[in-house]
């Protein structure tokens, strides 16, 4: 069996577990433990004048029920603002309950706790909620108006403003070259509001231990150990007191980035306050309603360009709606604002952005996290170039390139990690040239002249976006060889399906020279491994895999000079080949890693035959050294974290082709192509499984999902009868293909790959169906009415 696994389409480990009905998940366990539900608000702007649970008090089964005046100190504290932004001059956060005011349909105002989920739902149902009516702020449009307030202390609404600027080379600023420049556009775009749907949406499971005050607390989240922080902070805890593991994920897209949520601090303090095991799951409302949403923004671009559509300046205004309140800050507009810029270099750049309060939920990273609505901007902006021009959509973006030998480029913008906006490395004209290929692009004006002849309606789009992945501060690994030779990885960041325990097993196996059936894997889980970030911007390949990879470099030298001793060898004559260290040239003088683990850690009992080997009357420990040297520590183990500079940017290019009906409008897609860079490859086939998935998510937030709200702040869709997802049969194969420009930042030369399939897609379809229809495409989503109201516009 190789040991070099890296690079390698290894099957994923994972999903023989998963899909044998094997796997863990939140509602899996606690099945005796009390349940908790919650009454929600069902007004998006209301003041709570009374609250009457008489009528719940008879219900059998009924254990308890909390509104915000029953909390403690600490608990009734607003949720807190995780990322604080000296932009964000009006961050509000929400209680764990509401006190006096609700401000989105969804807000949880009384907690109920009974010995059943059905028992609760039927007590929560009895309690009566009095509430003053507020006049609700829904849109932006009307938001930025300021007549009506989300928050009476944050006037506007508007809770964050930011400018960045960067000059062109002449020092000129953005608005005077674009005014200029030869030629200059102006418009308007929209985005609208859309968000995750989980296979399992949030929950909590938590148990109190009275005698040893220790809390465990089960949560579906993408960070156990900063939930973990938050509930030792929120509850008066010792954190060593407190344990968090996130078992099976089903699904994250970011909104489980998000902690902690009322449910993952209420929870576990009533499970404190009881003295019993109580569990709350999401139900699928629930998420609609009062979990968080993303995408919608409003965008104001002015560009300036000369007669060979290369950018002068660019300048770009964003009105960005994140709902009611800011706990995960304004990391979205600002990826939007920075990523904007994709794989170009567009001379001035000035790019402002409003975050704005409305009566919604709120708004924290799905998916792309900002990126689709920036990518979305400039694509749709090179595509108005091209056509002002007259010129091939292609060749205006090959003009604004950055190329290969500019690399580290300097884009002049602080990123969303707080550091430079430098890409470590692509090479955008070869994805371009790989792309073109892929799609057949140069063939396509013929094809699309055969299809008009059968009277049928076909186009073609393009997309590029440039990503940055890996964001820090950091993560580490942990990797223990015991004496079965077995190898134990564990790191602090969790996995949600993305394929972690393959590939994280490929490096552990690849550094150490083992079979990967040795290796197995732990994530997410703070009793293995307490610091950690979390999983989330596509970083836990780049941030635990060379972690993972610096920490069994570790275990491998200390393998080496113990080996070395017992096969009185050099250790720089060693290597380690299918769990064996031996002598280079020289297999027969071998010893096996299980034995090295044995010799690393000196024993005064005797265990089993293996053990035997290292206890204090075997004769092969020296004399004149102690049993563990100085600077050692027993055992074969290792541990070490990786801490970029900054991040990695990984790069891509998508292409489609669409047929509309003529008749009903429906927009079909008939070819997708990607080419993708993230660096070396760990594994082919998850990058191209993360790919697949991103593409139809990004198939779903082009032509299908939207969150539609009415005037009074209802979301009008928050099922799944009426809020539309692609089918399988909606989304076309994905033809992909790899370019690969190993990062220099990191000791793997990897990037991140996790949101790359979901960026472009909105940019790319749009295109496809404006060069298909010929009208102009400036808002996404895109349904057949739509269309078929754009048809009717354009006469």
């Amino acid at each position: 069996m190789t040991t070099r696994l890296f690079g390698e389409r290894v099957q994923r480990r994972e999903d023989g577990r998963l899909v044998t009905g094997q796997g863990r998940y939140l509602d899996d366990l606690g099945r005796d433990a009390l349940a908790a539900a919650f009454v929600r608000s069902p007004h998006a702007h209301a003041r709570i004048r009374d609250i009457d649970v008489s009528a719940a008090l008879d219900v059998d089964g009924l254990v308890a029920i909390y509104t915000w005046e029953d909390l403690p100190e600490r608990v009734r504290d607003p949720l807190p603002l995780l990322i604080p932004h000296p932009a964000l001059t009006h961050g509000r956060t929400a209680y764990c309950l509401a006190r006096d005011v609700v401000r989105h349909v969804g807000e949880p105002v009384v907690m109920v706790v009974a010995t059943d989920r059905y028992l609760a739902e039927d007590a929560a149902a009895l309690i009566e909620v009095e509430y003053e009516f507020l006049k609700p702020v829904v849109g932006i449009e009307e938001a930025v108006q300021g007549v009506h307030l989300v928050h009476e202390d944050v006037p506007g609404n508007v809770g964050a403003h930011l400018v960045q600027e960067v000059p062109d080379a002449t020092g000129r600023g953005a608005r005077d070259a674009v005014d200029a420049a030869p030629h200059v556009l102006e418009f308007r775009l929209d985005i609208e509001r859309s968000a995750s749907m989980p296979l399992e949406g949030r929950g909590v499971y938590a148990r109190w231990d009275p005698d040893d005050r220790s809390l465990r607390v089960y949560s579906s989240t993408q960070t156990s150990t900063s939930v973990r922080m938050a509930l030792a902070a929120k509850l008066g805890l010792p954190l060593p007191s407190v344990e968090v593991i996130a078992p099976d994920v089903g699904g994250g897209f970011g909104v489980k980035i998000v902690h902690p949520w009322p449910e993952e601090v209420l929870v576990p303090w009533a499970a404190m306050l009881l003295g019993r095991e109580v569990k709350w799951a999401e139900d699928r409302r629930e998420h609609f309603v009062s979990s968080a949403h993303e995408r919608a923004q409003v965008q104001h671009v002015r560009v300036g360009f000369d007669d060979e559509g290369r950018l002068h300046g660019l300048d770009v205004t964003i009105q960005h709606d994140h709902g009611a309140y800011t706990p995960y800050g304004i990391i979205v507009p600002i990826i939007t604002a920075t990523q904007l810029l994709g794989p170009y270099r567009v001379g001035a750049y000035r790019v402002e952005f409003s975050s704005i309060y409305t009566n919604t939920v709120q708004v924290t990273p799905y998916r792309g996290a900002g990126r689709p609505q920036g990518v979305f901007c400039m694509e749709r902006t090179m595509d108005r170039i091209a056509a002002h021009l007259g010129m091939d959509r292609t060749a205006v973006r090959a003009a604004n390139f950055i190329q290969p030998d500019q690399f580290p480029y300097d884009q002049g913008l602080m990123f969303q990690d707080g550091r430079p906006l430098i890409y470590d490395s692509g090479d955008y004209p070869e994805s371009l040239r790989m792309l073109k290929e892929l799609i057949g692009w140069d063939a396509f004006p013929a094809e699309k002249e055969r299809a008009a002849a059968e009277g049928r309606t076909i186009g073609i789009g393009i997309g590029c976006y440039v990503e940055g992945t890996g964001v820090g501060p950091y993560e580490g690994g942990h990797v223990q060889v015991t004496s079965d030779g077995r190898v134990h990885v564990s790191t602090g960041l969790t996995s949600q399906g993305q394929g972690h325990e393959t590939v994280f097993a490929q490096i552990a196996a690849t550094e150490l020279g083992v079979p990967i059936d040795r290796v197995s894997v732990v994530t997410g889980d703070t009793r293995r491994f307490g610091y950690a970030v979390g999983t989330f911007a596509s970083r836990a390949a780049v941030m635990s895999g060379n972690a993972i990879a610096l920490a069994c470099r570790k275990v491998r030298d200390k393998a080496l000079r113990i080996a070395a001793d017992a096969l009185e060898a050099d250790p720089r004559d060693l290597e380690i080949v299918d769990g064996d260290v031996r002598v280079v040239g020289n297999p027969g003088a071998a010893v096996p890693l299980a034995t090295v683990a044995v010799l690393s850690n000196p024993l005064r009992y005797a265990f089993d035959e293996e053990a035997k080997r290292a206890t204090q009357f075997t004769g092969t420990a020296s004399m004149d050294r102690p049993p563990v040297d100085e600077g050692e520590e027993p055992g074969l183990e290792g541990r070490d974290y990786y801490s970029p500079v900054r991040s990695t940017f990984a790069s891509g290019m998508h292409a489609a082709v669409v047929e509309t009906d003529p008749g009903t409008a429906e927009i079909r897609i008939l070819r997708y192509a990607v080419v993708h860079d993230c660096g070396k490859l760990i594994n082919p086939m998850i990058v191209e499984g993360q790919i697949h998935g991103g593409v139809a998510q990004g198939v779903g937030g082009a032509l299908y999902e939207r969150m539609v709200y009415d005037g009074h702040g209802q979301l009008l869709n928050a099922s799944f009868m009426d809020f539309l997802m692609p089918y399988a049969t909606e989304v076309p194969r994905i033809e992909t293909a790899h370019l690969e420009t190993p990062s220099p930042l990191n000791p793997l030369g990897i990037k991140g790959a996790g949101e790359a399939g979901v960026i472009p897609v909105s940019a790319v379809v749009a295109a496809a169906v404006e060069d298909a229809e010929g009208i102009t495409i400036s808002r996404m989503p895109i349904s057949p009415s739509d269309l078929y109201d754009l048809r009717r516009a354009a006469g």
